[in-house]
C-alpha cells in the first residue's frame, strides 16, 4: 500500500511520529530486567487514568479478542449462564466465546439499529436475573452504534452479575467511567481510539471479577487466555509469558498523548457530530436510528452503487481507505471511522470531499458538498 494513503477505517489507525518513534525503542529481555517490571506497572497505571478506574488493569500480548476470551474462560465454568446483550454483530458473537467455555447463553435482543434500551433490560432482569455474568459491547463497530454502559451496567450490579464490556472501538474516544458505571471487566486494545498498532490487549478487572475467578469448583482451560495466572506478578516480578516490549512502548506514548489532550472524547463528538449532519444534509441516510458512535459511522448505500465501486474509486483515485461492514450489512454501507488519530478536521474533510465525488461520479447527486458543509458545521475555513 502506497504510505501516502489516507487510512479511514474504523481501526487499526493512523499511528503518530512519536508512537512509531517508541517503539522503535532499544529492546530489552522483560523476563530479567528489573525496569521493565516498573515500566509495565506504571503504563498499567496510566491505563487505569485513561479508564477511570481503581481496578487493577493487564496488558496482555494479543489483538483485542484475546481479552474477549481471556475474560470468558477465566470466569466461565460449565454450565454457568450467561446474559448476552445482542444489538449487534459483535454483541451477538460474544455468545461464541462464552459457548467454548460450557455457558448456558441466554440473549437480550434489541434492535441492531438502535442503542440497548436499559428499561426494557430492567424489565427483562425483573423476571430473570440468574445470571453469572453478562455481556455486551460499547461501541458497535459494524452499525456505528454506542449503548449506554452508565445505564446499563448498574441494573446488573443490582442484581450481582459481572459485566463484561468490549469497549475496544470505545477507549479514548467515547466518555468511560470504568468504576462510576460499575463496570467489572472493561476491555480495550491498541489499534482504535488509542491509536497505537495492533497486537495488544488491555483489560481491568474489579475485585469482584478476581473472586469469581479465584474462587471456582473447576480449573480455568488453558493457559494463555488464564487471568490468574497473573496474580502476583508484580510482587514475583514474574510475567507468565515474555512480553511484547516494543509494542508496550508504543501503548505507553499512544496512551500518553491521550492523557495530554485536555479532552479528546470532546474531540470525538464534536467531529462526529459535524460529519453525521453533513452526510443528512446531502441526503445520505445513516444506518443508525439513535445512539449514533461518535468513533464511526455507517452510511447506507444509495440505490445503485455496491461497496465495490466505492472502495475501488476512493482508493485508487483518492487514495484514501474506507471500510464496508459484515454480516447483514455486507454491501449494505460504508463505514468511516473517525477515532483516534484518524479524527481530526483535515482526514475528515479530506475524506468527505473525495466521498462526495464519487457518489457523483456514479450518479448520486447531493443536496450539497459535503466537504464544505462539514467545514461550515466545524466552524472552519475551508
Amino acid at each position: 500500500m502506497d504510505e501516502r494513503t489516507l487510512i479511514m477505517t474504523p481501526g487499526p489507525t493512523y499511528v503518530s511520529e512519536d508512537v512509531r518513534q517508541a517503539i522503535a525503542g532499544r529492546i530489552t529481555n522483560p523476563d530479567l530486567d528489573p525496569s521493565f517490571f516498573e515500566y509495565y506497572r506504571e503504563t498499567c497505571e496510566k491505563i487505569k487514568n485513561l479508564l477511570k478506574t481503581e481496578s487493577q488493569v493487564l496488558i496482555l500480548s494479543g489483538e483485542g479478542i484475546l481479552g474477549l476470551e481471556a475474560a470468558c474462560a477465566s470466569l466461565i465454568e460449565p454450565g454457568d449462564r450467561v446474559l448476552c446483550l445482542d444489538n449487534g454483530i459483535f454483541g451477538n458473537g460474544f455468545a461464541d466465546f462464552a459457548r467454548i467455555y460450557g455457558a448456558e447463553t441466554v440473549f437480550f435482543k434489541s434492535d441492531y439499529d438502535k442503542g440497548l434500551d436499559p428499561v426494557k433490560l430492567k424489565s427483562f432482569l425483573e423476571t430473570d436475573s440468574n445470571f453469572k455474568l453478562a455481556t455486551m459491547v460499547h461501541c458497535e463497530t459494524p452499525s456505528g452504534v454506542t449503548n449506554p454502559l452508565d445505564k446499563i451496567c448498574p441494573l446488573l450490579k443490582e442484581r450481582g452479575i459481572i459485566s463484561v464490556v468490549d469497549a475496544v472501538s470505545s477507549v479514548g474516544g467515547e466518555e468511560l467511567y470504568t468504576d462510576e458505571w460499575g463496570i467489572d471487566v472493561l476491555l480495550g486494545a491498541s489499534q482504535k481510539c488509542v491509536s497505537a498498532p495492533p497486537g495488544l490487549t488491555f483489560l481491568s478487572i474489579s475485585e469482584f471479577a478476581w473472586d469469581k475467578i479465584n474462587s471456582r469448583s473447576t480449573p480455568i482451560a488453558g493457559y494463555y487466555c488464564n487471568l490468574s495466572t497473573w496474580a502476583s506478578w508484580y510482587e514475583n516480578r514474574w510475567f507468565p509469558y515474555t512480553q511484547s516490549v516494543n509494542d508496550i512502548y508504543g501503548l505507553r506514548a499512544a496512551v500518553e498523548r491521550l492523557l495530554s489532550e485536555n479532552s479528546p472524547q470532546e474531540r470525538h463528538r464534536k467531529i462526529a457530530c459535524a460529519l453525521r449532519s453533513a452526510l443528512e444534509s446531502a441526503g445520505l441516510e445513516l444506518y443508525a436510528a439513535d445512539s449514533h458512535s461518535n468513533t464511526v459511522t455507517a452510511i447506507v448505500l444509495p440505490d445503485g452503487i455496491n461497496f465495490e465501486t466505492v472502495f475501488k474509486a476512493m482508493l485508487e483515485e483518492h487514495g484514501i481507505m474506507i471500510a464496508g461492514s459484515l454480516g447483514y450489512l455486507r454491501d449494505k454501507v460504508i463505514r468511516i471511522g473517525h477515532m483516534g488519530e484518524n479524527c481530526y478536521e483535515d482526514k475528515v474533510y479530506m475524506t468527505l470531499k473525495a466521498l462526495g465525488e464519487v457518489f457523483e461520479a456514479n450518479g448520486r447527486k447531493l443536496g450539497c458538498d459535503l466537504h464544505l458543509e462539514f467545514a461550515l458545521n466545524m466552524k472552519i475555513q475551508p
